[in-house]
């Protein structure tokens, strides 16, 4: 009789120390959608530039390309884009990719609506700067301030501050444009999305040094780094 008052006690005491509360709250699953820029073929084709809108833009642009590596713009936003994957993966976000190789055709209005349907908590745009004046450098972050995204306008742009920041403590990139934040109401891919969203211009592949740091893998972690240590402290 004892040893059955015994076990039973034991298993009593077992059990609820299952439902046990320790005050801990558990913190959601965050989702990121990342948009490696550009892809192998341009789409001249237009499309709205917000929702709405009668004013047309080009659907996919074929941006910019390395003047010492002549690697094109879409293959590095991918390089780096599928690294940002990895890494936040690691830290235990949910992540959904735009693309994973360059043969596709996605309008930048399908790439936002893709991150709208994945409901991420951050959009983030990859890509790599070019100019006429080749002695130009530094790295940018930009955020949207469209009629159409007033509700993630206040919010995209703490995102953008905080990923600048942890961006140029990293790296020790100059800041692109002056403050290296760029507020832009005519982008596309902004226009459309309806979550918080970024756009990070890595890095002029126009300037000769810049173009070949961005294709080192070393300089490729640091700006991983950087942009994973701002996401982690915007959620923060």
């Amino acid at each position: 009789m004892k040893k059955i008052i015994f076990f039973l006690i034991t298993f009593l005491l077992a059990f609820s120390q299952l439902g046990v509360n320790t005050g801990k709250a558990v913190m959601p699953q965050k989702t990121i959608c990342i948009d490696a820029g550009h892809q192998a073929k341009q789409n001249l084709g237009k499309e709205p530039i917000s929702p709405g809108s009668k004013i047309l833009k080009t659907k996919v642009s074929s941006g910019t390309q390395g003047i010492a590596t002549k690697k094109p713009e879409y293959k590095l936003n991918l390089e780096v884009s599928l690294k940002l994957r990895d890494a936040l993966q690691k830290n235990g976000y949910k992540v959904y990719m735009v693309r994973t190789s360059h043969n596709v055709n996605i309008s930048n209005v399908q790439r936002a609506n893709y991150c709208n349907k994945s409901k991420a908590n951050l959009s983030i745009r990859i890509h790599a700067d070019g100019s006429t004046n080749k002695s130009v450098q530094g790295l940018t972050v930009l955020y949207p301030t469209g009629k159409s995204t007033t509700k993630v306008n206040k919010t995209s742009k703490k995102a953008a501050e905080y990923v600048l920041y942890d961006l140029i403590k990293t790296t020790k990139a100059k800041k692109g444009y002056g403050t290296g934040l760029m507020p832009r109401s005519d982008l596309t891919g902004f226009n459309w999305s309806t979550t918080p969203v970024i756009l990070v211009e890595m890095g002029f592949m126009s300037n000769a040094a810049e173009d070949r740091k961005l294709s080192a893998a070393s300089y490729q972690n640091q700006l991983v780094y950087g942009m994973t240590s701002g996401i982690e402290r915007y959620f923060r």
